[in-house]
């Protein structure tokens, strides 16, 4: 299983929110860069990049962050937030970046993304943000009546071949993840799965593992020392 040490932007800031509150904001690091060293020295070799102004926004806000953090490391790295058409898709991919995740533009415009994953293949991931097992868009701001469960169902059958799911209620609040999920979902959906939202405990990285979940997203938990980052990357090996 793939770890992915998080690194969520905004205003060029590193930060986490709380259930995906922005009003919820604890700023981390001034300048990303210093955690992507401290993800170096822990022998990280992925990374997830989320430009939260872009996802409210619709507008890639945090391009040139991103940019320095593509140049300065030599992660697969992917990156979601406000990318909302092709330009852009191949502006970060030109850029260095391994793979684009959208999230918005996949729930509202179902044709883009059809064609978008038959063109770029792996090189894009879907973000499935569910509150109350409902997908939420324009980050995390707006739910839709769409069944998240449902939703991924149709992803994998258009050939989305990576799917990101988080559990919104369990996001930022340092109390565990939503294990049943993912065990729904590795034994229905056809596509790889990255589990997202409040991973704790060591003890879930293993449990993961064990549901060959493809990969999980670990923020709070790294930043504030509850995970050790460099223990679970050999874990999930």
């Amino acid at each position: 299983m793939v770890i992915f040490p998080a690194i969520d932007l905004k205003n060029g800031e590193a930060v986490r929110l709380t259930q995906g509150d922005y009003n919820q904001v604890k700023v981390y690091f001034k300048n990303p860069e210093e955690v992507l060293e401290f993800f170096k020295k822990n022998n990280s070799s992925h990374l997830h990049i989320v430009d939260l102004d872009g996802a409210s926004s619709g507008k890639t806000e945090n391009f040139d962050t991103i940019k320095k953090l593509v140049e300065n490391s030599d992660f697969f790295i992917q990156v979601g937030g406000g990318i909302r058409n092709e330009e852009r898709i191949k502006r970060y991919l030109e850029l260095g970046v391994s793979r684009v995740i959208l999230g918005t533009a996949a729930i509202e415009n179902p044709e883009f993304l059809v064609e978008m994953v038959h063109k770029y293949r792996d090189k894009i991931a879907v973000s499935v943000d569910a509150h109350d097992q409902k997908v939420a868009v324009n980050g995390w701001k707006e739910v839709k009546s769409i069944d998240s469960f449902e939703f991924c169902k149709t992803l994998s059958d258009i050939g989305v071949g990576n799917i990101i799911y988080t559990d919104i209620s369990k996001d930022g609040k340092m109390s565990g993840t939503n294990i049943e999920i993912y065990r729904r979902l590795s034994k229905e959906i056809k596509s790889k799965i990255t589990a997202s939202g409040g991973i704790t405990y060591k003890e879930e990285i293993s449990e993961l593992k064990s549901l060959n979940i493809y990969g999980a997203i670990v923020g709070k938990a790294i930043y504030e020392n509850t995970l050790n980052l460099e223990e679970i990357i050999g874990i999930a090996k």
